[in-house]
C-alpha cells in the first residue's frame, strides 16, 4: 500500500459512502447526466420530478421535447440535457433493446455522456473497475496533494497510474460525500478532517497562520 492508498483507506474508514437512490441502470445514467454541473440537491429534486412524469424509457422517447424541458427546468443546461435524455431513450430502445450498454466505448457514443458518466454507470450498474472523477473528487485529490492536475479528465488518468485497481470503484462513492461534508469547496473542515496530517492544503494553511 503506497501513501496515496493509505490516505484513501483513512477516508473510506471515516466516511459514509454516497448511496445511489436509483437501481435501474437507465435511471442512474439519466440522473448522472442531470448531475453534470449541477448541485446534488438540484439533481435529486429534478430526478424525482422527472421519473414521476416519465416512468419508462418509452415515455421518455415519446416525450414532447418542450414538456420534457419544462419538467427538468431548474437544473443547469436543462434544454441541452432534455434533448440528450430524449435522444438517449430512443437509442437505448432502438439499438440496445432498452438496456444500458456495459461497454465504455458504447456509453461514450451516447449524447451528453462523458468519461465521468460512463465510469459511474459501469461501476455502479455493472461492477466494473473504473474511476469516476467529478468536481468533488478532482478538488479533494488536488487539495490533499495526491495529484496535481487541471481538470477531472487529467485527474482520472493520474489516479489510474498511482492507485491500485481494487480502490477505483470506491473513490467516487466515498469522496463525493467527503467532498460535500469535510473537504468542502468553501471553508473546508480541516479541524475534523481525518487526513489533515497528510494534506498539502492544511500544511500551507498552518504556515500562513503561524
Amino acid at each position: 500500500m503506497n501513501r496515496y492508498e493509505r490516505i484513501l483507506e483513512i477516508i473510506f474508514k471515516n466516511t459514509e459512502p454516497h448511496i445511489q437512490v436509483y437501481r435501474e441502470p437507465w435511471k442512474i445514467l439519466i440522473s448522472t447526466i442531470l448531475s453534470q454541473r449541477a448541485r446534488d440537491d438540484q439533481t435529486a429534486k429534478i430526478s424525482e420530478k422527472l421519473y414521476k412524469r416519465y416512468g419508462t424509457l418509452e415515455e421518455l422517447k415519446n416525450a414532447d421535447i418542450n414538456e420534457l424541458m419544462e419538467t427538468i427546468r431548474g437544473i443547469g443546461f436543462y434544454r441541452a440535457k432534455a434533448k440528450h435524455i430524449k435522444d438517449i431513450a430512443g437509442i437505448l430502445i432502438d439499438n440496445y433493446n432498452g438496456r444500458v450498454p456495459d461497454k465504455r466505448e458504447d456509453l461514450l457514443k451516447l449524447p451528453g455522456v462523458g468519461s465521468k458518466t460512463a465510469n459511474i454507470v459501469l461501476g455502479v450498474c455493472y461492477g466494473k473497475d473504473y474511476i469516476a472523477v467529478d468536481t468533488h473528487v478532482h478538488r479533494v485529490m488536488n487539495r490533499i496533494g495526491i495529484v496535481k492536475t487541471r481538470n477531472p479528465e487529467e485527474t482520472e488518468r493520474a489516479l489510474m497510474e498511482i492507485i491500485d485497481r481494487k480502490y477505483w470503484k470506491k473513490i467516487n462513492e466515498y469522496l463525493v460525500e467527503f467532498g460535500k461534508n469535510i473537504c468542502r469547496p468553501i471553508s473546508p473542515r480541516c479541524d475534523i478532517c481525518p487526513v489533515s496530517e497528510y494534506c498539502n492544503y492544511y500544511r500551507e494553511k498552518i504556515k500562513r497562520c503561524s
